[in-house]
Protein backbone atom coordinates (compact mmCIF):
# COMPACT_ATOMS: atom_id res chain seq x y z
CA UNK A 1 0.00 0.00 0.00
CA UNK A 2 2.66 2.46 0.99
CA UNK A 3 5.04 1.73 -2.14
CA UNK A 4 1.60 2.72 -4.36
CA UNK A 5 1.20 5.64 -1.74
CA UNK A 6 4.70 6.92 -2.25
CA UNK A 7 4.64 6.43 -5.71
CA UNK A 8 1.83 8.55 -6.73
CA UNK A 9 3.08 11.07 -4.69
CA UNK A 10 6.53 11.29 -6.20
CA UNK A 11 4.75 11.18 -9.62
CA UNK A 12 2.60 14.51 -8.51
CA UNK A 13 5.69 16.17 -8.08
CA UNK A 14 7.24 15.21 -10.82
CA UNK A 15 4.45 16.87 -12.75
CA UNK A 16 4.46 20.07 -11.18
CA UNK A 17 7.83 20.23 -11.21
CA UNK A 18 7.72 20.31 -15.08
CA UNK A 19 4.54 22.19 -15.47
CA UNK A 20 6.32 25.97 -14.84
CA UNK A 21 2.85 27.83 -16.14
CA UNK A 22 1.15 25.73 -14.34
CA UNK A 23 3.76 27.03 -10.79
CA UNK A 24 3.21 30.68 -12.63
CA UNK A 25 -0.33 30.71 -12.95
CA UNK A 26 -1.37 29.38 -9.58
CA UNK A 27 0.85 31.99 -7.54
CA UNK A 28 0.48 34.62 -10.06
CA UNK A 29 -3.36 34.57 -9.93
CA UNK A 30 -3.95 34.67 -6.72
CA UNK A 31 -1.26 37.64 -6.37
CA UNK A 32 -3.27 39.24 -8.84
CA UNK A 33 -6.47 39.10 -6.70
CA UNK A 34 -4.73 40.07 -4.01
CA UNK A 35 -2.93 43.58 -4.74
CA UNK A 36 -5.62 44.72 -7.48
CA UNK A 37 -9.09 43.60 -5.02
CA UNK A 38 -6.56 45.17 -1.96
CA UNK A 39 -6.16 48.32 -3.94
CA UNK A 40 -9.80 48.39 -5.19
CA UNK A 41 -11.58 47.81 -1.75
CA UNK A 42 -8.86 49.18 0.48
CA UNK A 43 -10.62 52.59 0.72
CA UNK A 44 -13.97 51.32 1.02
CA UNK A 45 -12.89 50.05 4.88
CA UNK A 46 -12.04 52.30 7.75
CA UNK A 47 -9.06 51.41 10.29
CA UNK A 48 -10.25 49.41 12.85
CA UNK A 49 -13.30 47.99 11.22
CA UNK A 50 -11.47 44.39 9.87
CA UNK A 51 -11.32 43.06 13.55
CA UNK A 52 -7.91 42.94 14.43
CA UNK A 53 -6.12 43.80 11.14
CA UNK A 54 -4.96 47.37 9.90
CA UNK A 55 -5.76 47.34 6.62
CA UNK A 56 -7.35 45.33 3.96
CA UNK A 57 -4.81 44.38 1.74
CA UNK A 58 -3.50 42.80 5.73
CA UNK A 59 -7.05 41.22 6.23
CA UNK A 60 -7.09 39.86 2.10
CA UNK A 61 -3.77 38.27 2.60
CA UNK A 62 -4.93 35.16 4.23
CA UNK A 63 -7.23 34.51 1.95
CA UNK A 64 -5.03 35.21 -1.15
CA UNK A 65 -2.65 31.92 0.28
CA UNK A 66 -6.62 29.99 1.09
CA UNK A 67 -6.82 30.74 -2.88
CA UNK A 68 -3.69 29.53 -3.72
CA UNK A 69 -4.21 26.03 -1.41
CA UNK A 70 -7.59 26.12 -4.21
CA UNK A 71 -6.15 26.85 -7.25
CA UNK A 72 -3.91 23.97 -6.34
CA UNK A 73 -6.34 21.53 -5.17
CA UNK A 74 -8.51 22.37 -8.72
CA UNK A 75 -5.06 21.67 -10.72
CA UNK A 76 -4.07 18.44 -9.15
CA UNK A 77 -7.22 16.51 -8.97
CA UNK A 78 -7.86 17.47 -12.58
CA UNK A 79 -4.66 14.97 -13.26
CA UNK A 80 -7.62 12.20 -12.21
CA UNK A 81 -9.44 13.00 -15.08
CA UNK A 82 -6.48 13.12 -17.68
CA UNK A 83 -5.14 10.19 -16.01
CA UNK A 84 -8.57 7.96 -16.66
CA UNK A 85 -8.30 9.13 -20.60
CA UNK A 86 -4.76 8.34 -20.87
CA UNK A 87 -5.41 4.74 -19.34
CA UNK A 88 -2.88 5.43 -16.35
CA UNK A 89 -5.91 4.90 -13.81
CA UNK A 90 -7.06 2.07 -15.34
CA UNK A 91 -4.22 -0.10 -15.07
CA UNK A 92 -3.59 1.57 -10.91
CA UNK A 93 -7.32 0.58 -10.47
CA UNK A 94 -6.27 -3.06 -11.65
CA UNK A 95 -3.31 -3.29 -9.80
CA UNK A 96 -3.20 -4.86 -5.92
CA UNK A 97 -2.93 -1.71 -4.72
CA UNK A 98 -6.24 -0.94 -2.41
CA UNK A 99 -8.33 2.42 -3.40
CA UNK A 100 -7.51 3.98 -0.37
CA UNK A 101 -4.20 3.90 -1.35
CA UNK A 102 -4.94 6.07 -4.76
CA UNK A 103 -6.71 8.13 -2.73
CA UNK A 104 -3.73 8.81 -0.25
CA UNK A 105 -1.29 9.37 -3.13
CA UNK A 106 -3.37 11.78 -5.46
CA UNK A 107 -4.10 13.54 -1.67
CA UNK A 108 -1.08 13.75 -0.42
CA UNK A 109 1.01 14.49 -3.84
CA UNK A 110 -1.90 17.71 -4.23
CA UNK A 111 -1.41 18.44 -0.52
CA UNK A 112 2.13 18.80 -0.75
CA UNK A 113 2.47 20.87 -3.97
CA UNK A 114 -0.60 23.15 -2.58
CA UNK A 115 1.89 23.78 0.85
CA UNK A 116 4.84 24.48 -1.66
CA UNK A 117 3.45 27.46 -3.34
CA UNK A 118 1.43 28.26 -0.07
CA UNK A 119 4.20 28.71 1.72
CA UNK A 120 6.02 30.64 -0.96
CA UNK A 121 3.43 33.26 -1.01
CA UNK A 122 3.58 32.70 2.97
CA UNK A 123 6.97 34.26 2.81
CA UNK A 124 5.73 37.88 1.80
CA UNK A 125 3.80 38.03 4.70
CA UNK A 126 5.95 41.03 6.10
CA UNK A 127 5.32 42.86 2.79
CA UNK A 128 1.52 42.38 3.28
CA UNK A 129 1.75 44.37 6.77
CA UNK A 130 1.47 41.00 8.67
CA UNK A 131 4.14 40.81 11.60
CA UNK A 132 6.49 37.85 10.57
CA UNK A 133 6.81 36.20 13.88
CA UNK A 134 7.72 32.51 14.01
CA UNK A 135 5.81 31.39 16.39
CA UNK A 136 2.32 32.56 14.49
CA UNK A 137 3.24 31.49 11.32
CA UNK A 138 4.71 27.73 12.14
CA UNK A 139 0.67 27.76 13.64
CA UNK A 140 -0.69 29.69 10.86
CA UNK A 141 1.66 26.98 8.36
CA UNK A 142 0.49 24.11 10.29
CA UNK A 143 -3.00 24.36 10.23
CA UNK A 144 -3.10 25.21 6.27
CA UNK A 145 -1.75 21.27 6.07
CA UNK A 146 -5.41 20.37 6.83
CA UNK A 147 -7.11 22.64 4.79
CA UNK A 148 -5.14 21.31 1.86
CA UNK A 149 -5.90 17.95 2.53
CA UNK A 150 -9.21 18.99 2.84
CA UNK A 151 -9.66 20.63 -0.39
CA UNK A 152 -7.75 18.48 -2.46
CA UNK A 153 -10.07 15.43 -1.11
CA UNK A 154 -13.42 17.80 -2.05
CA UNK A 155 -11.67 18.15 -5.72
CA UNK A 156 -10.62 14.54 -6.45
CA UNK A 157 -14.30 13.51 -5.15
CA UNK A 158 -15.70 15.65 -7.56
CA UNK A 159 -13.02 14.50 -10.55
CA UNK A 160 -13.25 10.98 -10.07
CA UNK A 161 -16.96 10.76 -11.20
CA UNK A 162 -16.20 13.53 -13.87
CA UNK A 163 -16.28 12.48 -17.78
CA UNK A 164 -14.18 15.70 -19.22
CA UNK A 165 -12.02 18.30 -17.50
CA UNK A 166 -14.35 21.34 -19.09
CA UNK A 167 -17.16 19.94 -16.75
CA UNK A 168 -15.39 19.26 -14.32
CA UNK A 169 -13.83 23.26 -14.58
CA UNK A 170 -17.43 24.23 -14.83
CA UNK A 171 -18.08 22.42 -11.55
CA UNK A 172 -14.88 24.43 -9.81
CA UNK A 173 -16.31 27.68 -10.89
CA UNK A 174 -20.24 26.75 -9.61
CA UNK A 175 -18.94 25.23 -6.33
CA UNK A 176 -15.42 25.99 -4.97
CA UNK A 177 -14.91 29.82 -6.30
CA UNK A 178 -18.01 30.85 -4.41
CA UNK A 179 -17.05 28.70 -1.51
CA UNK A 180 -13.81 30.89 -1.39
CA UNK A 181 -15.47 34.00 -1.96
CA UNK A 182 -18.27 33.54 1.12
CA UNK A 183 -15.69 32.33 3.45
CA UNK A 184 -14.84 36.09 4.59
CA UNK A 185 -11.77 35.91 2.65
CA UNK A 186 -12.55 39.17 0.57
CA UNK A 187 -15.25 40.77 2.90
CA UNK A 188 -15.75 40.52 7.09
CA UNK A 189 -18.56 39.06 8.33
CA UNK A 190 -20.12 41.50 10.05
CA UNK A 191 -20.42 43.77 7.07
CA UNK A 192 -22.45 40.82 5.08
CA UNK A 193 -25.67 40.48 4.01
CA UNK A 194 -27.87 38.64 6.38
CA UNK A 195 -27.81 35.64 4.34
CA UNK A 196 -24.92 36.29 2.75
CA UNK A 197 -23.72 36.14 6.74
CA UNK A 198 -25.71 32.72 7.06
CA UNK A 199 -23.70 31.17 3.95
CA UNK A 200 -20.52 32.36 5.66
CA UNK A 201 -21.52 30.34 8.99
CA UNK A 202 -22.53 27.63 6.89
CA UNK A 203 -19.51 27.24 4.96
CA UNK A 204 -16.69 24.54 6.41
CA UNK A 205 -13.98 26.92 4.53
CA UNK A 206 -14.82 29.47 6.71
CA UNK A 207 -13.66 28.29 9.87
CA UNK A 208 -10.13 27.31 8.19
CA UNK A 209 -9.60 30.68 7.20
CA UNK A 210 -10.75 31.91 10.27
CA UNK A 211 -8.67 29.96 12.25
CA UNK A 212 -5.45 30.44 9.69
CA UNK A 213 -6.08 34.38 9.80
CA UNK A 214 -6.03 34.29 13.73
CA UNK A 215 -3.26 31.87 14.08
CA UNK A 216 -1.26 34.40 11.57
CA UNK A 217 -1.96 37.60 13.91
CA UNK A 218 -1.92 35.95 17.10
CA UNK A 219 -0.24 32.09 16.70
CA UNK A 220 -2.49 31.67 19.94
CA UNK A 221 -6.24 29.19 19.68
CA UNK A 222 -7.82 31.20 22.60
CA UNK A 223 -8.21 34.11 20.00
CA UNK A 224 -11.34 35.07 19.06
CA UNK A 225 -12.61 35.80 15.49
CA UNK A 226 -15.93 36.23 13.93
CA UNK A 227 -16.70 32.67 13.44
CA UNK A 228 -15.77 31.82 17.71
CA UNK A 229 -12.50 30.62 19.35
CA UNK A 230 -9.83 30.23 17.02
CA UNK A 231 -9.47 26.36 18.92
CA UNK A 232 -12.82 25.41 17.51
CA UNK A 233 -12.77 26.95 13.80
CA UNK A 234 -9.82 24.76 13.83
CA UNK A 235 -11.12 21.69 15.60
CA UNK A 236 -14.37 22.21 12.62
CA UNK A 237 -11.96 22.47 10.17
CA UNK A 238 -10.37 19.17 11.09
CA UNK A 239 -13.20 17.02 11.33
CA UNK A 240 -14.69 18.71 7.86
CA UNK A 241 -11.24 17.47 6.57
CA UNK A 242 -11.34 13.73 8.50
CA UNK A 243 -14.64 13.68 6.36
CA UNK A 244 -13.66 14.76 3.03
CA UNK A 245 -10.85 11.95 3.22
CA UNK A 246 -13.04 9.70 4.22
CA UNK A 247 -15.92 9.95 1.43
CA UNK A 248 -13.12 10.20 -1.03
CA UNK A 249 -12.19 6.79 0.00
CA UNK A 250 -15.74 5.26 0.17
CA UNK A 251 -16.21 6.84 -3.36
CA UNK A 252 -12.82 5.66 -4.80
CA UNK A 253 -13.56 1.92 -2.94
CA UNK A 254 -17.45 2.09 -5.08
CA UNK A 255 -18.30 0.93 -8.41
CA UNK A 256 -18.69 3.29 -11.08
CA UNK A 257 -19.23 2.99 -14.98
CA UNK A 258 -15.87 3.40 -15.96
CA UNK A 259 -14.00 1.79 -13.13
CA UNK A 260 -11.64 -1.12 -14.16
CA UNK A 261 -12.94 -4.37 -14.30
CA UNK A 262 -11.50 -7.34 -12.52
CA UNK A 263 -9.20 -9.63 -14.90
CA UNK A 264 -10.91 -12.84 -15.66
CA UNK A 265 -8.89 -15.86 -14.44
CA UNK A 266 -7.85 -18.38 -16.94
CA UNK A 267 -8.35 -22.08 -15.44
Amino acid sequence: MWLAVFSLWRRELIHFARQRSRIFGTVATPLLFWLLLGAGFGSSFQPGELTKDTSYLDYFFPGTIILIVLFTAIFSTMSVIEDRNAGFLQGVLASPAPRSAIVLGKVSGGTTVAMIQALMMLVLAPFAGVSFKLIPVLAAGFLLLPIAIGLTSLGLIIAWKMESTAGFHAIMNVLLIPMWLVSGAVFPVAHAHPIVKALIIANPLAYGLSAFRSLLNSGSMLSPTELGPTWFCTAITLAITALTVYAAVRIASGTGSWRAQPVPQVA
